[in-house]
């Protein structure tokens, strides 16, 4: 079959999803970036034809497609499209996460023609408590680039999205974990702060104050850490607490670099 065009879909608060799947896209074709990050963006519908490929990359959070980005799948329309679900997990384990995105996009109209977890920087990384620190690497977006080019080889040997067989992807029903994160006040700001604005416009929930960038919406937050990690005068930090226990055990307990991994 003919692919006539590329959508990459990605949510990706600190930028790893984005980069691996750009990476994935076939520069011979016609190729729309469609960034969900930002509460307005996640406002738009989605539709895909059949002659279009879909690829969309989402973050794991604690084993499980994020909540929000399930909502915004919810008005995706496809017509038999083929697709590629995507997962970056901060080298821990993707759990049920691949899984599940593959599950939502089939129950979109989708055709599924493989699927991948890639591993990226944890959003609770630090200088202080690195956790897969620098990743996605060279090795892990030279990955993305040979999946990418395995699934559109495997398109072409169709004559139709009706004849794509995928190989089994990994994980188990019911999906388990939880899709909602703590509701927890763990954002610190110092002096050093200019009120530039920018936590807020990096913001994917809206739950920073654009003009008092210490008010943030502990219900609304994601703990993506996004508007930590794009200070430019790194004047947020995590204060002590659930979130900062938690990047020491994973500083502590997934230190060993895993593989990035694709099924086709």
């Amino acid at each position: 079959m003919k692919i006539t065009k590329i959508k990459a879909v990605f949510f990706s608060p600190t930028g790893t999803t984005a980069d691996i799947v750009k990476a994935m896209v076939d520069r011979a074709i016609p190729t729309e970036i469609v960034d969900i990050t930002t509460p307005a963006s996640r406002k738009q519908r989605l539709e895909i034809r059949d002659d279009e490929l879909l690829i969309a990359g989402v973050p794991v959070y604690m084993g499980r497609v994020p909540a929000l980005v399930t909502e915004f799948f919810v008005n995706l329309r496809a017509d038999n499209s083929p697709a590629v679900p995507v997962v970056v997990y901060g080298n821990r384990a993707f759990e049920n996460s691949l899984l599940e995105l593959n599950d939502i996009l089939k129950e979109r109209g989708c055709v599924i023609a493989g699927g991948a977890a890639f591993v990226g920087e944890h959003s609770f990384s630090s200088t202080e408590r690195p956790i897969a620190a620098g990743r996605p690497d060279r090795d892990d977006l030279a990955l993305a680039g040979e999946f990418g080019c395995l699934v559109m080889e495997k398109l072409g040997s169709v004559s139709s999205s009706g004849e794509i067989c995928s190989g089994p992807i990994p994980g188990i029903r019911p999906y388990g974990g939880i899709t909602q994160i703590w509701d927890e006040d763990f954002i610190a700001l110092s002096d050093s702060c200019t009120r530039c604005g920018l936590c807020a416009s990096v913001c994917p929930t809206g739950a920073v104050d654009p003009v008092n960038p210490a008010a943030v919406d502990t219900v609304k937050c994601i703990t993506c850490c996004a508007c930590i990690r794009k200070c430019p005068v790194r004047a947020k930090k995590m204060k002590p607490g659930k979130v900062m226990d938690a990047s020491v055990r994973l500083n502590s307990l997934f230190s060993e670099p895993k593989k990035s991994v694709y099924y086709i």
